[in-house]
């Protein structure tokens, strides 16, 4: 009889409970809904759900029709006409003038659609080339919550291929193609992904975000105007969008950078009441006490902290994958200086 009896998997509470003649024998079957759980417990973090929320009001946006969008069509419109019939007055006067400088006119006007052709271009190919990393981040999350293994491999490809072109991480891209063959569970290809691939990236986006910070809180200290620290605050937080963008592999033109703005400033929106988290919102109290011993170190320490927060979020809206092997950094791990600065005072 036991020589018939096959094998089966037991936990070791059940075994404790057989023990007990009392004991009911329990039957062990698999949990259809526990890789539902898992996928609720994966898509519980509000961090991430902001980020997702963010990239689809602004970077991932294609809305057919809006009346915003409209207005500025028609208006750019308006401007088209205007600006071709004063091309074209300008020509014919040349004309008029000299059959040389009419020619001179007409290969200057050639010139010039042909440089506004190109910027439309580059403006296109920017604004798809954020939007598929914007699509890459929400694909990875719901990958590695699925622990698809095909799709993450599909991923894996288009990630590697959207860095080809930088040479410095030739290793990284040899190393994940090689493995993306070896490992047969999703969620670990893709979190192999992250550390070799991204957090690389994401080391060098932080220091530009500690320099950003470093130089408003220093610049907004010592600016005798208020108007400076205004114009110097606004240039540095549009500077350093557009380089956390271009470290993830954006490109975005003017277009594609407003885009990018709006994402950012949904961001900011959302996870303003999650500032408590890394000490923003302590900081910002504390401010009052500092503005008492000295009001411009005050005002450059919390300007330095906004900018920070803005490179946060531009960090969060342009990486094409999810934090999932590291938490996201806060502030206080991104410009821990303003805080000893804080204590100065």
């Amino acid at each position: 009889m036991s020589a018939d009896r096959k094998p089966r998997a037991f936990r070791l509470d059940e075994a404790e409970a057989a023990k007990s003649p009392d004991a009911p024998v329990i039957e062990l079957t698999p949990d259809p809904y526990e890789a539902e759980a898992m996928a609720a417990m994966a898509s519980a973090d509000p961090q991430e759900q902001a980020t997702e929320v963010a990239q689809k009001r602004g970077v991932v946006a294609r809305s057919l029709f809006s009346w915003g969008g409209l207005f500025w069509s028609a208006v750019g419109g308006l401007a088209s006409l205007a600006i071709g019939l004063w091309l074209t007055k300008l020509v014919d006067d040349l004309f008029a003038r000299s059959l040389t400088f009419g020619v001179i006119g007409i290969v200057l006007a050639a010139l010039a659609v042909i440089a506004l052709l190109v910027m439309a271009g580059r403006e296109f190919f920017g604004i798809a080339r954020q939007r598929r990393i914007a699509e890459l981040h929400i694909a990875f999350a719901e990958a590695r919550t699925a622990d698809d293994t095909a799709r993450a491999r599909k991923l894996i490809k288009e990630l590697v291929a959207l860095y080809s072109t930088r040479p410095e991480s030739a290793l990284a891209r040899a190393h994940l193609a090689e493995l993306s063959q070896d490992i047969v569970d999703g969620r670990d290809l893709i979190d192999i992904a992250e550390r070799t691939l991204i957090e690389p990236l994401d080391r060098e986006a932080q220091r530009e975000i500690a320099q950003a910070a470093k130089r408003v809180s220093v610049v907004t200290t010592i600016a005798p105007r208020a108007i400076i620290d205004v114009l110097f605050v606004a240039a540095q937080a549009i500077r350093l969008m557009r380089r956390i963008a271009e470290i993830y592999g954006g490109r975005p033109g003017l277009l594609g950078f407003l885009k990018l703005a709006r994402s950012v400033g949904a961001h900011l929106t959302i996870t303003g009441g999650m500032a408590a988290g890394d000490s923003l919102l302590q900081q910002v109290v504390g401010h009052g006490l500092a503005a008492k011993v000295s009001a411009r170190l005050g005002e450059g320490v919390l300007n330095g902290l906004l900018t920070t927060r803005v490179g946060l979020s531009a960090m969060a809206v342009c990486r094409p994958m999810p934090f999932a092997t590291a938490r996201a950094p806060g502030v206080r791990d991104v410009a821990p200086f303003l805080f000893s600065m804080d204590k100065k005072v």
